[in-house]
């Protein structure tokens, strides 16, 4: 018999103004309900590591570069037939990195499908932000339960076939969100182990390492950067509400709310943990969507930053935010200290930093990674300020990311293409 969790997952204010419709109304308070009586919401615990794959050698550059922008360190590499897997830590309680390399850029799998059917995400085959890895008390139990609430995972041979760590239950990719979820069994405490290859330190990948960490030294940088914040997910806008109840289902996340961007036709919405861990240690998970579908703009007029993204990149993580210790040094607030020393280095911005002290919190997009495609995004909040964001900011922040470069070329050539 199971033990019903001794939390409640709707002992939380709601935030926002976004209109949801009955469907999600009632099914998430059915959901949570279930979810809460079946134990699921205690068994399952914080997020214990983040998986990213990238093209062939582009990993060894990667790792340089979340080495000058973020506080990992790289800790190990696992090697396994088709892949380097490395892993990287700030310490456990945040999640690791986990950074996986294709060794064949012939290689095809699931995950590269996701990519080739849209066309800027079809540049890098391989390249992706996968999913979360999630701590629970009793994975057995968790795994029957999901599976009795008709939730999929690879079989153990499948999961040995892709490649990754046999220790841990992996879902099926979500048909909205393209990402995959794991389940961990560990105690606190314990230290975090994956079971995938040979383990071995790799002397380039560490000497690549090395240097940006002295870099970020030198640069006075390394005492301001924080772990992970959140995590923004971008879905079409028919797939808001189901993707947030499946991630809900999937997790122990509570639907904190949602607001509108109107000037941006889209909507911001958050879910945090129920087990009230930090946001550094179980990163909130963002998801953002259209209001409208891309076939009725030309006859709206409206901005779609947001769906004209999904379409040139497919459903999938947009940026990892990264809080920046409240302060200032050498007369400017720590952000913009962070931003003006990577800057720098070469690394390009979206736009200026937003925001003030005054409204709560200061945020800026970095350019994508060339590697992973994916934005960092520096969020700095004052005075312990818990509101998450600012309406202001996330309409700045939004109509920035609707000009990447990526999506800004794909549009052009459609474009030209329109006019032959």
């Amino acid at each position: 018999m199971n033990t019903p969790s001794t939390l409640n997952s709707f002992q939380f204010a709601r935030h926002g103004d976004k209109q949801n419709s009955a469907f999600f109304e009632e099914y998430l308070q059915k959901l949570l309900e279930e979810r809460d009586q079946l134990g699921l919401t205690d068994m399952i615990q914080e997020i214990d590591a983040l998986m990213i794959t990238v093209d062939p050698d582009h990993s060894i550059q990667y790792i340089a570069e979340l080495s000058l922008m973020t506080s990992y360190h790289y800790l190990v590499t696992l090697e396994s037939e088709q892949h380097w897997t490395h892993v990287m830590r700030i310490d456990l309680d945040s999640p690791d990195l986990l950074v996986r390399e294709v060794k064949d850029p012939n290689f095809r799998g699931i995950f590269r499908s996701l990519n080739e059917i849209y066309p800027v995400g079809a540049r890098k085959p391989n390249s992706r932000y996968m999913g979360e890895i999630i701590r629970v008390t009793n994975m057995h139990e968790v795994v029957k339960l999901q599976e009795e609430r008709e939730f999929r995972f690879f079989t153990q041979d499948e999961v040995r076939k892709l490649e990754l760590p046999g220790n841990v239950a992996i879902s099926k990719p979500s048909p909205y969100t393209h990402n995959i979820i794991g389940y961990m069994k560990r105690e606190p405490g314990e230290l975090r182990v994956y079971a995938l290859g040979i383990s071995t330190i790799r002397a380039d990948v560490h000497a690549a390492y090395n240097e940006a960490k002295n870099l970020q030294a030198k640069l006075r940088i390394d005492d301001l950067i924080l772990p992970v914040d959140h995590l923004a997910t971008r879905v079409y806008s028919q797939n808001r509400e189901v993707a947030i109840l499946e991630y809900l289902s999937w997790s122990s996340y509570y639907f904190w709310g949602a607001y509108n961007i109107w000037d941006q036709n889209s909507s911001t919405n958050v879910t945090k943990s129920v087990h009230g861990f930090s946001e550094t240690r179980s990163p909130a998970k963002v998801f953002t969507a259209n209001n409208t579908p891309y076939f009725v703009n030309h006859l709206e007029k409206l901005p779609s930053p947001t769906e004209t993204f999904v379409r040139n990149y497919g459903p999938r993580l947009h940026h990892v935010a990264l809080s920046v210790k409240d302060g200032s040094r050498d007369g400017m607030e720590n952000i913009e200290f962070v931003v003006n020393a990577i800057a720098a280095q070469g690394k390009g911005f979206l736009l200026d930093v937003i925001g003030s002290k005054e409204e709560g919190l200061k945020q800026i997009f970095s350019n994508a990674s060339e590697h992973s495609s994916l934005i960092i995004e520096y969020v700095q909040r004052y005075n312990g300020f818990n509101g998450f964001f600012t309406r202001d900011n996330v309409a700045k922040l939004t109509e920035a990311a609707g000009v990447e470069e990526g999506v800004l070329e794909a549009q052009a050539k459609l474009s030209h293409a329109g006019q032959k």
